[in-house]
């Protein structure tokens, strides 16, 4: 996160930062999933660890069009889980539904201004990208026995809930940085993305541009204008 020269197409790093490419994944793919798509792996993984199950129930999504959301829905739908996408782009259901997304809400109703403590209990499991007021309701609609991952701030970095879905509801809010997890988890991440949950990135999940473009494409991505990922292709 602190090294520059990502968009290079050399870097210098500490051995301790790398893996072996996994078989079965190309450099492109590993390149598209990049830290977005390992953050995602990584949700899912806890959440997994924690107990759900795709029998466990409905499993939301927050921030579901963006790089981690993207990749969560596509890796939530490949594993077997019946999946909310939730997002603030509402001209983006198809793009969603062919992910495997059984079903897409509007960011709108992700929100509660109510003031209750708890509402009621809807989803098994929730991969939340957003953070803010949506983190809070999520863990609030989640029911009992259920497991929020949380990994992203993009709304904010504040949380405003109260302490009774945890002790009432038994609910388990699961930190995920992508930074420095074990060697272990790294690599259990990248074997399920190379092979179990291996998503089809050649269609409108990921897009390409050059070096010169990227300037244009993080404008974009910084105004909620982007889906999916973007790879930067050095070669264009």
């Amino acid at each position: 996160m602190n090294t520059s020269g990502g968009f290079g197409r050399y870097i210098r790093v500490p051995a301790a930062w790398v893996l072996r490419l996994p078989g079965n994944i190309t450099l492109r793919e590993s390149m598209a999933y990049g830290t977005a798509g390992f953050t995602a792996a990584l949700c899912v993984l806890k959440l997994q660890t924690h107990g759900l199950t795709k029998e466990s129930g409905e499993v939301l999504v927050t921030g579901a069009t963006g790089g981690v959301g993207s990749i969560a829905v596509g890796i939530l739908a490949m594993a077997g889980f019946h999946v909310v996408a939730a997002t603030g782009k509402t001209d983006q259901n198809d793009f969603l539904s062919r992910l495997g997304a059984e079903q897409v809400i509007s960011r709108t109703e992700t929100i509660d201004d109510s003031g209750k403590p708890m509402l009621k209990g809807r989803w098994a499991g929730v991969v939340d990208t957003v953070g803010g007021d949506i983190l809070a309701t999520a863990i609030k609609s989640t029911r009992y026995g259920g497991c929020v991952a949380c990994c992203g701030n993009a709304m904010s970095a504040d949380l405003a809930v109260s302490i009774f879905p945890f002790i009432l509801r038994g609910v388990s809010l699961l930190g995920v940085n992508s930074v420095e997890p074990a060697i272990g988890d790294r690599l259990l991440a990248w074997q399920k993305l190379a092979q179990d949950w291996k998503l089809d990135l050649s269609g409108d999940l990921v897009s390409e541009c050059s070096l010169e473009e990227l300037n244009s494409k993080i404008d974009e991505i910084l105004a909620g204008g982007i889906r999916g990922r973007v790879v930067v292709n050095l070669s264009r």
